[in-house]
């Protein structure tokens, strides 16, 4: 029984440590941030920062870490529908939902990492499930061309979503997928000859 309250208060100290961090985010640069100015934000001995965190940077790639986690989820969960509907609406718009509801921690990390790779390891999330969808859709299609269409796709679903939330997100959501869903298909058709 003691070790189940260890392990619940440990995973609130973890959850308080990554709030702290995600706020203070949104005042300053990562590398201004102390672990003593995440452990006073959120009225926490440093002591037991160390007993779940090495240092900052071992914190934010756990904040990071639990975004594409959830982000991959996601896009198991929804797979099937994109390679029927040839949209990717079915996926993207799962996770523009969780972009707003997460948008603290997400604006924070895709506008503040400078002292991580946060974006390139997003990157790399979308990248390798786009390149098993374009197969599903292309199975012939020549790899640079796939390259190219990945790359496109990739870098600019991520400035969408940057730009959505440099903007205040006044573009609605339905307006976002439309152009997301335009952009991607045209540069298929385009890259891939249909």
């Amino acid at each position: 029984m003691l070790k189940h309250s260890d392990d619940r208060r440990a995973r609130r100290s973890r959850r308080l440590l990554k709030q702290g961090l995600t706020e203070l985010l949104h005042e300053k640069k990562f590398s201004d941030i102390s672990v003593r100015d995440i452990t006073d934000r959120i009225d926490m001995n440093r002591g037991t920062f160390y007993l779940h965190y090495s240092d900052t940077y071992d914190l934010l790639h756990s904040v990071e870490g639990d975004v594409l986690r959830d982000a991959q989820t996601m896009i198991d969960e929804h797979r099937g529908e994109m390679e029927n509907a040839g949209s990717l609406r079915p996926i993207f718009s799962p996770l523009l939902d969780y972009v707003v509801e997460h948008r603290a921690v997400c604006g924070s990390l895709l506008g503040n990492n400078a002292s991580s790779d946060f974006t390139g390891r997003l990157h790399q999330l979308i990248y390798k499930n786009g390149s098993n969808l374009i197969r599903s859709v292309w199975p012939d299609a020549p790899e640079e061309k796939m390259e190219y269409l990945l790359s496109f796709s990739t870098f600019g679903l991520i400035g969408l979503i940057k730009r959505w939330f440099d903007t205040n997100m006044k573009l609605s959501k339905d307006d976002l997928l439309a152009r997301a869903d335009r952009l991607v298909n045209g540069a298929a058709e385009y890259l891939m000859g249909t």
